[in-house]
């Protein structure tokens, strides 16, 4: 995974596996994409780190509750606003 691009990526193709209902290895991928995606929120405004923190416990009570439809969409739409607001800014 490389810079801002490859976490947008990343978090697309996380959001595919989940709706192929590949949840252990979409799960593993998670957590690497927070890992990574984590440097790059610190960088921003506080506003957009509030955002992330709200979306990341939206996301692990899905994952919790094993809704994986709701995850891929937080992780595909959400996620991806939400780090491309935060980039522009």
């Amino acid at each position: 995974m490389t810079g801002f691009q490859g976490v947008i990526d990343d978090a697309r193709e996380c959001a595919r596996l989940f709706r192929l209902g590949r949840d252990v290895e979409a799960g593993l991928a998670m957590v690497a994409l927070v890992e990574a995606a984590q440097p790059l929120v610190e960088l921003m405004q506080s506003d957009v780190q509030s955002s992330w923190n709200g979306l990341l416990g939206l996301m692990f009570n899905d994952q919790q509750a094993q809704n994986w439809l709701s995850l891929a969409d937080y992780l595909e739409y959400e996620w991806v606003e939400l780090l491309t607001a935060g980039q522009a800014v």
